[in-house]
């Protein structure tokens, strides 16, 4: 029998560019040896510079072994092995419904069509809950595990090397380890990002969906941007930005949240204030009030309540990352989008900015630090809040640093002993999630066409060199700046959005199978309900997958009915 075409030709089907890519290749049998188990399996063995053969699986039973190492991986996984030698331990993963996915890595194409032409390996190769990926780059695995793997429907990542087949090629495979260990930090970090708030992300959007029907028209265009964080370094910056308001009357200046309070303290109005945090204590950066006529651009997730602070037509509601947001805009009411991705006010300011078509931004208070120990500017809310709070026992001055040792810190000294890179302190405090935040902001400002200038203390703009630069040509802003118009009112969109969550077919056994029995507009409305399941099953640790999904479900139901319910002594009765 010819294993290697019929093993090509199922991998045509489920993994094309493979397959493809296996054509070229004619199996010379100088890596592997295939020899026979007692229980009579072939067993791959690798071929020494001696001509030696090392089995890559047990010469007695192949398969017990295989079963032996699998009962140890935990319930509810995802699970990666190095090596796929003879499939023994994906066919015993894959008998497993709990396991979700089995993706296998491997090095040396040469080789792997020598596997291919030893063994049928086309029942495997055929299960939809099976990847295989051969010499992929470091960056290339990143993005195959960001594309494949979910917390909240895989469950929990575990990595088995083959070690008779990894050992041979230690530097491949511990580079694939270590592109593996750095994708897993980025999306846990994410994940307990979703685990927190995805209930009140749901709650919210089905809120402010009422508010969207009334927002039509574009919005406007600029060519000349400041966007204004509330760093400590703002205090010395705020002249600076009142010369350069002066001087260019058009400069549109847009104010994250935190930073509003500093602005009006210093009598600075500005054009715009953007909001993305979810949680109640966003009031608290408005409590000064807003100004009638200055933009609110909020993101649907954030609290409904916020929108009272908008003057006359300026409240912008946008999509943000939650696929709930997304999918609204495309099913129902074209919204602006914005990239929120970096998980901070500033960087949704600069794709704000971005998106309104400026040419040229100035960036004040982006500090990503905490200079000689300072949290924020003046003016920022947590001032007024502890100067309310304090007493003899406990003063202004140790709620500040209560609230600055919150979290770990690591000091930091500038390499000249005079200024850090934003020019503020000969030293600072750091910490982990503000470093992630700013190494957010540089990929940002690297792919963005706009010239970012940063605004040093001393007020000397920071050029970004001329290689991270890019100039529009075509003078236009990206991505869609409108609001479209709807055949639908709110009400009826919530109805709709309702019944296609409740007509999504009961789930079983495992998210790869259950995906597979979705339709296209079934899995568009299954995936906006995810943030939600990641905060359900924060809460009930081992919940099984069919359970988790149902209880998502009607999770989702109860907060789409009690909108309803009000919005219809709210809102007119759709036709």
């Amino acid at each position: 029998m010819n294993y290697f075409e019929q093993n090509v030709h199922t991998l045509s089907v489920t993994h094309p560019e493979l397959s493809f890519r296996l054509k070229s290749v004619k199996a010379a049998q100088t890596r592997y040896t295939f020899l026979e188990s007692r229980t009579g399996e072939p067993i791959p063995a690798i071929l020494d510079k001696q001509g030696s053969a090392h089995p890559l699986h047990s010469l007695m039973d192949p398969h017990k072994e295989a079963a032996r190492l699998i009962s140890t991986v935990e319930q509810e996984s995802f699970l990666v092995l190095l090596g796929l030698g003879g499939a023994y331990y994906a066919e015993a993963a894959l008998l497993r419904d709990d396991i979700n996915m089995v993706l296998v890595l491997e090095y040396d194409l040469d080789g792997l069509s020598e596997l291919l032409s030893g063994r049928d390996y086309s029942r495997l190769f055929a299960n939809p809950r099976f990847r295989l990926f051969v010499d992929s780059s470091e960056e290339e695995l990143k993005e195959l595990l960001l594309n494949l793997y979910q917390p909240v429907l895989s469950g929990g990542l575990r990595v088995i090397p083959l070690r008779p087949r990894t050992d041979p090629e230690p530097k491949a495979f511990m580079e694939a380890k270590n592109a593996i260990a750095a994708t897993i930090n980025r999306i846990s970090a994410d994940y307990s990002v979703q685990a927190h708030f995805g209930k009140r992300w749901l709650s919210n959007i089905v809120k402010n969906i009422t508010l969207m029907e009334s927002i039509e028209g574009s919005l406007p265009h600029i060519r000349r941007a400041a966007v204004i964080a509330a760093g400590p370094s703002l205090n010395d910056q705020i002249k600076r930005l009142k010369e350069s308001k002066n001087k260019c009357p058009e400069l549109f200046l847009i104010a994250t949240d935190t930073s509003l309070p500093c602005l009006l303290h210093e009598g600075i109005i500005p054009d715009a204030v953007i909001s993305i945090d979810c949680q109640h204590i966003s009031y608290y950066h408005f409590m000064q009030g807003l100004p009638r006529e200055v933009y609110l651009f909020m993101d649907i997730v954030s609290p409904h309540a916020l929108a009272l602070f908008s003057g006359p037509g300026k409240l912008k509601l946008f999509a943000g990352n939650h696929p709930l947001t997304r999918y609204l805009s495309r099913a129902w009411k074209n919204m602006p989008e914005l990239d929120t991705s970096g998980a901070n006010v500033t960087y949704a300011a600069l794709s704000l900015a971005e998106l309104l078509g400026a040419e040229e931004i100035e960036l004040y208070g982006a500090d990503f630090s905490y200079p000689y120990g300072i949290s924020y500017a003046r003016g920022v809310y947590i001032y007024s809040i502890f100067e309310e709070k304090q007493n003899r026992f406990s003063p202004l001055e140790s709620k500040s640093s209560a609230f600055l040792y919150r979290t770990p810190l690591e000091k930091k000294h500038c390499p000249d002993g005079s200024a850090d890179v934003a020019g503020l302190a000969p030293w600072y405090y750091e910490t982990g999630t503000l470093s992630f935040y700013r190494e957010k902001l540089e990929e940002k400002r690297k792919s963005m066409e706009a010239e970012i200038i940063p605004i040093r203390t001393s007020g000397a703009p920071i050029k970004i060199s001329q290689a991270d630069k890019r100039r529009r040509e075509n003078k236009q802003r990206t991505g869609n700046a409108f609001y479209g118009k709807t055949q639908t009112g709110a009400e009826e969109f919530l109805r709709l959005y309702k019944t296609s969550i409740s007509k999504l077919p009961k789930a079983e056994k495992n998210a790869t199978d259950y995906l597979v029995l979705l339709n296209e507009q079934e899995r568009a409305v299954f995936t906006t309900m995810l943030p939600a399941a990641a905060a359900i099953k924060q809460r009930r640790a081992g919940i099984a997958f069919s359970e988790l999904i149902e209880e998502t479900k009607k999770h989702c139901l109860e907060k789409i009915e009690q909108v309803l319910l009000t919005a219809r002594h709210v809102l007119p009765l759709s036709k």
